[in-house]
């Protein structure tokens, strides 16, 4: 299978969450083994995506160098990763991914209007070989050796509209597309109002988030009976990115978020449970089929 980047540039423009102000978002083909690159066009700063820049997990997974950084980049990554993309530049004019729907479907959407162009180097996977597991509390993110890929999670909340939920969740372009995409991130009104009172969140709405008070969603309707944890899984799908190729392996988690996703990269990393691998013929076929 071969490294893959985009046909051709494609840009859209969007709300920043938390500045709440517009961001024109460009993505531009790369040459094989380049690797994700995103750069800051008001700045003249390319940062690379790697776990190594991670510099806040506090809200989103934020990256970072020389004091620049790109916010919430989670959601178009969790796309780009979906499509099997090894190479791109990601222009942005301002430090956020605009938030868009809050799901990922408008990146899946300027995908498809960009197009999958073939490279000639082999697509590098990144296979684990040891089984790691990184926890805080009774909160767990896990990867274990596995022939495929799929990202399993479980969350609670005490919640009459969340409660427990789990989703099993095996990893290819279309079912990404049909059972990840749309789901929307989502936030509980009185973190919204206490957000916006200190000068975060300030492009946060209905129109790109699910939001509950004590009770109920204050938005029309889910997507999804169990869109919270599906939107979990894009998450950690995004998160997971940052390791620089596409894993094989089994990814489990239980109430995890950005700050365990990025230690367990780490620790995948520190304690070598992986090796690179190539393929060619029928698995180079198996895995062909994944992205197709």
């Amino acid at each position: 299978m071969k490294q893959r980047t985009i046909k051709k540039s494609v840009e859209i423009v969007g709300i920043g969450l938390h500045k709440g102000v517009p961001v024109k978002l460009r993505l531009e083909p790369l040459s094989e083994n380049s690797g994700i690159v995103f750069y800051r066009e008001d700045k003249g700063v390319s940062i690379q995506l790697s776990y190594k820049n991670v510099v806040d997990t506090k809200m989103a997974t934020v990256i970072g160098k020389n004091g620049v950084i790109v916010s919430t980049i989670e959601h178009l990554m969790s796309a780009i990763y979906a499509f099997g993309i090894d190479n791109l530049r990601i222009v942005l004019d301002n430090d956020e991914v605009p938030i868009m729907d809050g799901s990922a479907i408008s990146f899946v959407m300027l995908l498809h209007k960009a197009g999958i162009k073939e490279l000639q180097a082999n697509k590098k996977f990144l296979k684990i070989t040891k089984d790691i597991e990184v926890k805080t509390d009774n909160k767990f993110a896990r990867i274990s050796k596995s022939d495929d890929i799929s990202f399993n999670f479980e969350i609670y909340f005490n919640h009459p509209v969340i409660g427990n939920q789990k989703y099993n969740f095996q990893f290819s372009t279309k079912n990404y597309i049909e059972e990840i995409a749309k789901a929307r991130t989502f936030g509980f009104l009185k973190e919204v109002q206490y957000l916006k009172s200190i000068g975060l969140a300030l492009g946060g709405s209905l129109d790109n988030a699910i939001v509950l008070d004590d009770k109920k969603i204050l938005n029309e309707n889910l997507r999804f009976k169990d869109e919270f944890v599906r939107h979990k899984i894009l998450d950690a799908i995004g998160d997971m990115s940052l390791l620089g190729n596409t894993i094989i392996g089994k990814y489990e988690a239980f109430a995890s978020g950005h700050h365990l996703n990025h230690l367990l990269t780490k620790e995948i990393i520190k304690q070598e449970a992986f090796e690179i691998v190539e393929f060619e013929n029928e698995g180079e076929k198996a895995f062909a089929k994944v992205f197709s």
